[in-house]
Parts: structure tokens; C-alpha cells; sequence
């Protein structure tokens, strides 16, 4: 334990940070490693690998992953920022570079191999696309002449061109939506969230009457004809469970789920561990949302309000995508569940987005001066 009166970074880092942060994002990282267990055997087996091959690189992905979360994590804002603007940068150059040299999967170009390893620029672009929004909302809102708005709008239509290039048009909406709710924030207007919300509705048509894939999800959720094997295979494995589960390792439905282990994960959660497992799990990522969104309240500056509510609106949007496919309350969608599903990519940019929350919630001597200040005022107290 690190003593109060020792000064240094890690003292001063352990006791400003928010440790209930910090321990609920270590809980879910232990959660996903202890379900893929659970979820990847029959998947490796099927692909003739060993059993526990992608348990071994869950382990692997999780020790850089915990890395990236606690070092960013000692960020000022400002150094959030500027990390933030160096990943956007680099990810938006690999999103391009992945259309043209990227691995096609399913119709797809979402992935780039660099020295061997397989990298989804697009998970990264999301935190970072986030903090740079929320700075150029600040900005705007801090000088009205900076045009901050504007080119938080271009920037964001040059994402979603990028996104629905690959395509994929889950990331677009689940950006959309975690961009609308900051410039929301920001103090949009009617006649801007009335003009946005029509183009985004217009670009869902669009997607549907244009790509056959996105056409066919839409056709199967609301039919529920044609390939629905592994959506209604993951509602069996949900029903068996029932409410405390079969036990772990008992699950027989998981093993026919073929992306048991990442878009399906929940489906095992349930049937194993069962529905009250799951309740708890839906909880601890609605007290991600809400305890954020209680730091963005109290926060005095912009650029942190916007960027740690948007950041928590991320992981909270993504999760409500993943768990609502799997209850078939949502189209199917390629989507993991933070911190949980097997994925290294999704992993380490999940922390990153961690990472900067983290940083952008610690108590720092000034900002503590400020919230005295401002409960002396509004209390009437007189200053020391």
C-alpha cells in the first residue's frame, strides 16, 4: 500500500485516481478472461487448434492491454489530448491504407497486417476521434469565433466516410450516436439536431437499399427468415441457462455458436453462469456509464466534461450493441463486448478509451482549489 505522506508519481497517481474506476475495469478484463474459458475451446477445436489457443492469447493480449490502460492513465488533459491527436492521426492513415491493402473479410476491408500481426484501425480511431471531438467542442465553447463545431462536423463526416468504405456500418451508427450525444452536450441546436438526426435516418435507408449485406441483417431481424442460425442458436443458449446457469463448463448450445467467443459471448455468459450473471454484468457496465457521467456533471472544464462523457457513452453504446444482438433486439452485428470478448484489438483500444478516462477523472490540486472556491461562493463562505 502506498503511504499518503509520500510524494512521488506513482503516490501521487494511486491516491488522485478513481480506484472504483480503476477496479471496475480490472473486474471486467477478469470476467472476459474467466469466460473465454467458457466460450473458446469449441471454437479452437473446430479450427483444429488447440483448445485453449485463444484462451492463451486472451492472457497474452490482456498484459499489454493493462499496460496501455494504467500508463495513459498518469496523462494530464493536455497530454490526453495530444496522444489523442497522434492515434487519430495514425489510425485514420491505416483505415485508409486497409481499403486498398487490407484483409478482406466477409466482403470487408476492416484489417491490416503490420510485421504479422492483424490491427482493426478503426477500434483505435474511436477514443481518439472522441477526445479530439470533445477538445474542438471546448474550444467552440470557449471562444465562440474558433470555428470548433464546424470542423468537429467535417471530422466526423470523414470518419464515417471511412467507416462505411470498409464498411461497416455498426461503427458508423454506434460513432453517430456517441458523437450526437457530445455535440448534444456542446449546446447543438434544434434546427442541427433535427437536420443531423434526418441525414442519419436518410443514411440508414440509404446503407439498406445499397449494400445486400446490410440489407440482408436488417431483412433476417425483421422476418426472421433466411440464415438465423447463430442468432437463434444464442437465444437457446440464453433460455437454457435460465437463471443461475448450467454450471461452468456445462453449456452444450455455446459450443455450435460460431462466434462463441467474441459477437456471442453473453450467449455463454448466459447459459453457463445464467440470467442473474448476466443482470450483474449489465450492471457493472451501467455503473461505468453513470459514474462517469456523475464526473462529467461536477466537471467545471469543458474539453473534460465532453470528452469523459463521450468516452463512457462509448463503451456504454457498445455494450447496449452487443448484449441487444444477442437478445435479438438488434440486427446482428458484428460488435465485441468491452473488455470481454476475445479480441486484441477491441482489448488494447477498449484500455486506451479506459486509459483516458482514467487520466481525465483524476483529483488534481487545481482542480480541487476550484470546486473550494466555487462551494465557498455559493455557500457564502468567506475565503481563507
Amino acid at each position: 500500500m502506498v503511504s499518503r505522506v509520500e510524494r512521488g508519481p506513482v503516490a501521487d497517481w494511486f491516491w488522485t485516481i478513481d480506484r472504483l474506476f480503476m477496479i471496475t475495469f480490472i473486474l471486467l478484463m477478469g470476467i472476459g478472461f474467466m469466460l473465454s474459458f467458457a466460450a473458446s475451446p469449441a471454437v479452437a477445436e473446430r479450427l483444429n487448434l488447440d483448445s485453449f489457443h485463444f484462451v492463451k492469447r486472451h492472457a497474452a493480449f490482456m498484459i499489454p492491454a493493462l499496460g496501455v490502460m494504467i500508463g495513459l492513465s498518469f496523462l494530464s488533459p493536455r497530454q490526453v489530448r495530444r496522444t489523442a491527436m497522434v492515434i487519430l492521426a495514425v489510425s485514420l492513415l491505416m483505415m485508409v491504407a486497409a481499403l486498398f491493402f487490407g484483409i478482406e473479410v466477409k466482403g470487408a476491408r476492416r484489417w491490416i497486417t503490420i510485421a504479422g500481426i492483424s490491427i482493426q484501425p478503426s477500434e483505435f480511431m474511436k477514443p481518439a476521434f472522441v477526445v479530439i471531438c470533445a477538445w474542438l467542442f471546448a474550444e467552440h465553447a470557449r471562444q465562440p469565433e474558433i470555428p470548433g463545431n464546424l470542423f468537429a462536423i467535417i471530422l466526423f463526416g470523414i470518419v464515417a466516410a471511412l467507416l462505411v468504405a470498409q464498411p461497416d456500418l455498426g461503427q458508423t451508427i454506434l460513432t453517430s450516436v456517441v458523437w450526437g450525444g457530445m455535440f448534444f452536450m456542446a449546446g447543438m441546436p434544434w434546427l442541427w439536431i433535427t437536420l443531423l438526426g434526418g441525414i442519419g435516418v436518410a443514411g440508414v435507408f440509404g446503407a439498406y437499399l445499397t449494400l445486400p449485406h446490410v440489407a440482408g441483417r436488417i431483412d433476417r431481424f425483421l422476418t426472421g427468415e433466411g440464415d438465423t442460425f447463430q442468432v437463434d442458436t444464442a437465444r437457446q443458449a440464453i433460455i437454457r441457462g435460465d437463471w443461475f446457469g448450467q454450471g461452468p463448463g456445462e453449456g452444450i448450445v455455446k459450443r455450435i455458436i460460431p462466434d462463441s467467443h467474441t459477437d456471442f459471448i453473453f450467449s455463454v455468459a448466459a447459459e453457463e453462469f445464467g440470467i442473474f450473471f448476466c443482470m450483474v454484468l449489465v450492471s457493472i457496465f451501467g455503473f461505468l456509464v453513470l459514474r462517469g457521467l456523475s464526473h462529467a456533471f461536477r466537471e467545471r472544464n469543458d474539453f473534460n466534461r465532453f470528452a469523459v462523457a463521450g468516452l463512457v457513452l462509448l463503451i456504454g453504446t457498445q455494450s447496449m450493441i452487443n448484449i441487444g444482438v444477442n437478445l435479438e433486439l438488434l440486427p446482428a452485428k458484428g460488435m465485441t463486448l468491452p473488455l470481454i470478448s476475445y479480441g486484441g484489438s477491441s482489448m488494447i483500444a477498449i484500455c486506451v478509451t479506459a486509459g483516458f478516462i482514467l487520466a481525465l477523472t483524476r483529483r488534481r490540486p487545481e482542480k480541487r482549489a476550484q470546486e473550494r472556491s466555487l462551494f465557498r461562493a455559493a455557500h457564502g463562505v468567506p475565503a481563507e
